[in-house]
């Protein structure tokens, strides 16, 4: 069965996970990073197109390989397009054995008890039956913490965990995502509080049961080591949340057992004026050095 294989390779492997999952939200900052301004385009269709270019030029890369990347996270658009003459999640499973990941959350709510929650998913049991026709392994879900309130982050990991709980039922893996911004003045004790209620929640976990986790890369070195062991967890991958590469993998390096799940910091330094072989050379440095911080 296609989900075993693919568990034992996320289990066994060695590697990292590309995020390319930018939605309608984050599209447009995306492709002006890459070098394609708002004028390129003038609805979102056309957006989609060039975004999804983007993506395929990086999936179709010799160096976006499975010895060094060991899934990707795809937005629902980009799951419903072809790379290849393939359906993206097809060609990344079957000519790259490359897992696939699909992003299923609508955004964030207003901002209320120092959090922001998931928006309501009322189509959440449509797309995951959509996902089963490919070779989709798992789901990506974000929610954001900006400072140490108890009864906020109680109200993001158990948001969390219920729609895990139904996306597990459908036979798919979830990547918890309760993402703790960067800025927070009070970082750390967001994470304790954080740490603390996901501990609660996987106890709460049928015994059979399993979860991913997509982390910001903690204040203290080590800090979800706790996570990391546990038998209810898969893997514990770790977002750049806005910090550079460079940053980025050097706090991963410091967290054994972590692996990166990066979205801005791997595509860092691309850009659609980049002949074949600049682009390839740029994407192979991204790839290799978040490799290498991983591998630890």
């Amino acid at each position: 069965m296609e989900y075993q294989k693919q568990l034992q390779r996320i289990k066994n492997g060695s590697g990292f996970i590309a995020a390319l999952d930018q939605s309608g939200g984050s599209t447009p900052k995306a492709l002006e990073t890459y070098g394609v301004m708002g004028d390129a385009y003038d609805n979102d269709e056309a957006m989609f197109d060039q975004v999804h270019e983007m993506r395929a030029r990086i999936m179709t890369c010799d160096c976006f390989d499975n010895e060094r990347v060991l899934g990707a996270i795809l937005f629902e658009d980009t799951m419903d397009r072809k790379v290849n003459s393939k359906p993206t999640a097809n060609y990344l499973w079957e000519d790259k054995n490359i897992v696939p990941f699909l992003k299923v959350d609508k955004g964030l709510a207003e901002h209320m008890s120092g959090v922001q929650v998931m928006r309501p998913m009322p189509g959440l049991d449509l797309l995951l039956d959509k996902a089963k026709n490919y070779p989709v392994f798992g789901t990506k879900m974000r929610s954001v913490i900006y400072e140490p309130n108890v009864d906020g982050i109680e109200l993001v990991v158990q948001q969390q965990f219920d729609v895990a709980k139904q996306i597990i039922s459908k036979g798919l893996m979830p990547i918890v995502e309760p993402e703790v911004d960067i800025n927070s003045t009070k970082k750390h004790e967001c994470e304790v509080i954080l740490k603390i209620n996901i501990l609660h929640n996987l106890e709460r976990l049928a015994d059979d049961k399993q979860v991913m986790l997509k982390l910001t890369l903690p204040e203290e070195a080590g800090f979800y080591q706790e996570l990391i062991d546990h038998p209810k967890v898969l893997k514990v991958v770790a977002l750049s949340g806005g910090y550079s590469r460079s940053d980025a993998c050097a706090k991963l390096k410091q967290n054994p057992g972590m692996i990166a799940s990066f979205s801005r910091a791997f595509t860092e330094g691309l850009s659609k004026q980049q002949t074949d072989k600049e682009f390839a050379d740029t994407i192979n440095t991204s790839i290799d050095e978040i490799y290498q911080a991983s591998k630890i």
